[in-house]
């Protein structure tokens, strides 16, 4: 464990823990171990897929860590190449991240789920941003929230702070499952070795696919399709050829990732 930060490999599958007590806040230390983390996982050909977990049983991640904030550590800092947590900015982590929210998750903690592409929370845990009440944007959940929830209820979180409990989250599609307590990692484990065992072509492609034509009308992202790189390495791979192979002789691909 380096800064609070724990990584467990587990063949195609990384478990990146935020052991910080008592609330799993980030400092800016933090904030840079944790781009390392996300970077390496960029990196690794054998990572295929991560999850991001909080240590204990009451938080995910308070965010910030008000601390430095008190000290004088800027708001601006040099948080690392992804931001924040290495999960807010835009990068080039073209592999999918399931956030096991095991408790609250609030301010950056929030924003660090929302950077993730897949979403576990226990039943009692709970995401806000309560940065309006002392004084600090949401920069990432400001940019963000309007494009996963309705207009309204995104200016709602981020103008009142108020708590957002599991089954509301799930109501408005910010969670995808929701388990009982103490379960998130497990059931995160368990989606993490169903993608594992997928087409590894296929989930850089989806991710850029859906990064570069977020904001893009339907007939033009067409076009951005047929320009991306990961979109013409999955149509012209031997792993295409396999999977119809594989399904006209009723058996289970065998996946070479190439």
């Amino acid at each position: 464990m380096t800064d609070g930060i724990r990584v467990e490999r587990d063949g195609a599958i990384w478990l990146v823990t935020i052991d910080r007590p008592k609330a799993n806040a980030i400092s800016l230390q933090t904030s840079r171990r944790l781009n390392e983390v996300w970077t390496q996982f960029q990196q690794d050909g054998s990572a295929r897929i991560g999850i991001l977990t909080g240590a204990g049983e009451k938080f995910f991640s308070a965010g910030w860590d008000l601390k430095g904030a008190a000290t004088g550590e800027p708001s601006d800092s040099d948080w690392g190449s992804g931001g924040f947590a290495g999960l807010n900015h835009p990068r080039n982590l073209d592999k999918p991240v399931i956030a096991a929210v095991n408790g609250i998750a609030y301010g950056g903690g929030f924003e660090m789920v929302l950077g993730t592409d897949l979403i576990v929370m226990e039943e009692q845990a709970r995401f806000a941003l309560p940065e309006i009440k002392v004084g600090v944007l949401p920069d990432a959940a400001g940019i963000k929230l309007r494009r996963r929830i309705p207009y309204h209820v995104a200016v709602e979180l981020l103008m009142t702070g108020r708590p957002m409990d599991a089954a509301e989250a799930k109501h408005w599609g910010l969670a995808n499952w929701v388990v009982p307590q103490g379960t998130a990692v497990a059931k995160a484990r368990e989606v993490a070795r169903m993608l594992a065992d997928g087409p590894p072509l296929l989930f850089p492609a989806i991710k850029q696919l859906l990064q570069h034509t977020e904001m893009v009308a339907e007939h033009p992202a067409f076009e951005v399709h047929d320009a991306l790189g990961a979109v013409q390495k999955v149509l012209h791979s031997e792993d295409l050829l396999e999977g119809a192979r594989a399904f006209a002789e009723k058996r289970k691909p065998e996946w070479k990732g190439r």
